[in-house]
């Protein structure tokens, strides 16, 4: 059976979006990272690299792993800055990229991980309107959470273009959640403080303006992005809304923790060299 992309038949997807999905799919599965796929999209086509992530993200649910939100990159300058790149992007949100606050990563499960702090939110309703305003999204949010983002590129050394995050489903890694929900009526996400440690030393700071002016300013523009799309949020979704501050490369051994002002702290460590399992 053939799956369905935007409409079209992914067997019957543009050839350099097959070739650049296969690039990543493999790069996945074997861990040895490609090069990059923007010289497939030389008119740096930012549909067809959503196409190639979208090919992937149909592939993965075929072979039975379960989307359950969306994250929102490239949200803080300072990231932008970093990946040289000058505006937002979004990717899928897998059910087994979650990390328990305060587990661990396995050694090797990912390629060059990176890991920013975040806020995330659940939705308790629909957002299908093409043009979202906050107060949609204030009545469609059930409650946020500190989370961890922890980013990771299957294009080699992190030579990435927005073409090729975009197609690599917006370097999507692995996420790990506070425990404690917290409704929006308790928190202003615009000026929350985020502190972000490596052991004892700080190595990322910045406020909810960091992204793109506020989180809720973030999701509103992932809700209208997907609405137009054709494929809104929907009620229960995740979504992580973007990093507040500058990431953080994560080496074995690492323990990373964030707090984030009214809404909690959430950790996670990375495991040593040899302690695969």
């Amino acid at each position: 059976m053939s799956t369905v992309l935007d409409g079209v038949r992914a067997d019957a997807a543009p050839p350099a979006v097959t070739e650049a999905a296969d690039l990543l799919a493999e790069a996945a599965r074997t861990g040895a990272a490609c090069p990059p796929v923007r010289d497939l999209f030389p008119d740096g086509d930012l549909d067809a690299a959503y196409a190639v992530q979208q090919l992937n993200v149909r592939r993965a649910q075929a072979a039975g792993r379960r989307v359950v939100g969306r994250k929102i990159g490239l949200t803080s300058t300072a990231v932008q800055r970093q990946l040289g790149v000058d505006r937002p992007d979004f990717g899928a949100l897998f059910a087994d990229m979650a990390v328990p606050d305060g587990g661990e990563v396995p050694a090797g499960r990912l390629l060059r991980p990176k890991v920013e702090a975040e806020v995330a939110l659940v939705l308790g309703r629909d957002l299908p309107h093409r043009a979202c305003t906050v107060v949609d999204l204030l009545r469609a949010v059930d409650f946020a959470l500190p989370a961890l983002e922890i980013v990771d590129s299957r294009v080699r050394d992190w030579d990435i273009s927005l073409v090729d995050t975009v197609a690599d489903n917006a370097s999507c890694g692995l996420y790990v959640l506070g425990a404690t929900p917290v409704p929006l009526t308790a928190v202003d996400l615009r000026t929350v403080p985020m502190t972000m440690a490596r052991g004892a030393v700080t190595v990322s700071e910045g406020t909810g303006a960091d992204c793109l002016g506020s989180p809720l300013e973030a999701a509103v523009w992932l809700a209208s992005e997907l609405a137009e799309r054709g494929d809104p949020l929907r009620a229960g979704d995740l979504v992580l809304t973007g990093a507040l501050g500058p990431m953080t490369p994560a080496a074995p051994g690492d323990v990373f923790e964030t707090r984030i002002a009214g809404l909690g702290s959430v950790r996670v460590a990375f495991a040593a060299e040899g302690d695969a399992r």
